[in-house]
């Protein structure tokens, strides 16, 4: 036909991807245009956080000075004590004298006073109210035991076991000193001292035992003897002599008495042996040295066994407390290889 132009093939290849190309685009306008689905996404809500509580501050401390609180020492109410005496002698007497520096309130009576009888006496004692007793002499302590009512200290009592002075309201003191002490002194005065004997009544094994430990501690040899009698000991006396360079002599006068001890003396100067003796009067007979007590610590011994006592703590003391010191005198005519002079010393703890 004319004129009409035939397309040709490019054409219409251009025409085909001009269709392709508005195809695709009308495919994407489509995707497009879709609505999209949309998911809510959770936001946390803020965390605000609180301020932290404020702790109240303490109001500062003003230190000033304080004066020191001065505190009343305990005012402790001092016993009663009622100090009770055989006699008025010089062995009893002495020693509550002493007692005056160690008791504040104590009254004495004195046994031998014909005008009061001990009955008397301990009646007088329980109306007052004392609260211990203090007996000196055996008198003494025979009376208070059997008669007081209130603890009961004795003190020069040698023979208490036989009197039955320990019981379950009574306890005592010595009537020797140390024994340890009257061997050490013994034996600085005479280091050649070697042997010894002794001779005791019956009922003082505690006393034995003791004069055993001493005489072993200074190495000396000790032969003691029990006996019965007066007459009995001065038989065992002459017999010891041979064999012994110091004889021991104690106060038991249930087995000596004054022309028992004289002979013994006189016989024991013939064999040229020490007799250590319980009192000084017996250095004027021929005894060699004499080992006794002192007073004031007889008295601070009471005293203190009183102060337990009257505490209740009796089932803490002894039977019978020992003293603490000596005195020794010597004769220097009788101790020929002594030293010289009046030999008087007190020892105190063994110094």
């Amino acid at each position: 036909m004319a004129g009409v132009v035939q397309p040709t093939r490019l054409f219409q290849g251009e025409c085909r991807n001009t269709a392709i190309a508005l195809a695709v685009l009308v495919l994407a306008a489509c995707s497009v245009s879709q609505p999209v689905e949309r998911y809510p996404i959770e936001v946390p809500e803020p965390v605000v956080a609180e301020p932290a509580p404020i702790e109240p501050q303490p109001e500062p401390v003003v230190t000033r000075p304080v004066d020191p609180v001065v505190v009343a020492p305990k005012v402790t109410e001092q016993p009663q004590v009622a100090v009770v005496l055989t006699s008025r002698q010089p062995a009893f007497e002495d020693v509550a004298t002493e007692l005056d520096a160690h008791l504040d309130n104590y009254t004495i009576f004195d046994l031998s006073d014909k005008s009061m009888p001990p009955v008397a006496v301990f009646r007088k004692i329980e109306d007052s109210n004392a609260n211990a007793v203090v007996a000196i002499g055996l008198r003494a302590a025979i009376s208070a035991i059997s008669m007081a009512t209130v603890p009961v200290v004795f003190a020069q009592v040698f023979n208490y076991a036989e009197h039955g002075l320990v019981t379950d309201n009574s306890r005592g003191v010595s009537a020797l000193p140390p024994l340890d002490l009257q061997v050490a002194a013994w034996k600085k005065i005479d280091p050649s001292l070697i042997s010894i004997g002794a001779i005791v009544g019956e009922g003082h094994e505690d006393l034995i035992e003791e004069a055993r430990l001493a005489a072993q501690s200074y190495g000396v040899e000790l032969h003691i003897r029990t006996v019965s009698s007066d007459r009995e000991t001065l038989y065992v006396f002459n017999r010891l002599v041979g064999n012994i360079d110091g004889f021991w002599l104690f106060p038991d006068n249930r087995v000596l008495s004054s022309p028992v001890i004289k002979e013994m003396l006189d016989y024991a100067s013939r064999h040229r042996v020490q007799i250590a003796v319980f009192n000084d009067s017996l250095l004027e007979m021929g005894a060699a040295v004499s080992s006794t007590t002192v007073e004031a610590n007889i008295a601070e011994t009471i005293s203190n066994v009183v102060d337990d006592l009257v505490a209740g703590r009796i089932d803490d003391l002894p039977s019978v407390t020992s003293l603490s010191d000596i005195k020794i005198v010597t004769n220097d005519e009788v101790l020929q290889r002594m030293v010289q002079g009046d030999g008087e010393a007190t020892l105190a703890n063994g110094e």
